[in-house]
């Protein structure tokens, strides 16, 4: 693997675990908060499943290749 594309990777890839990290806060403020906003709380997990997909993607993107 390319040690630029990789740099590229593991910088794009600590931006979304601080997003991820970050929408733990927000989701769990909005919960202790009346009223709770169901719709929006429901955005906002659904948006920190896809950055934990991403997230995953990238990781494993990062492992070498080990040929057997």
């Amino acid at each position: 693997m390319d040690s630029e594309y990789e740099e590229e990777l593991r910088a794009q890839l600590a931006i979304l675990q601080e997003e991820h990290r970050d929408l733990d806060d927000v989701i769990s403020k909005l919960m202790t908060s009346p009223p709770v906003d169901f719709i929006q709380l429901q955005r906002l997990k659904k948006r920190k499943l896809f950055l934990k997909d991403e997230i995953q993607k990238i990781e494993s993107d990062l492992i070498p290749d080990i040929i057997a």
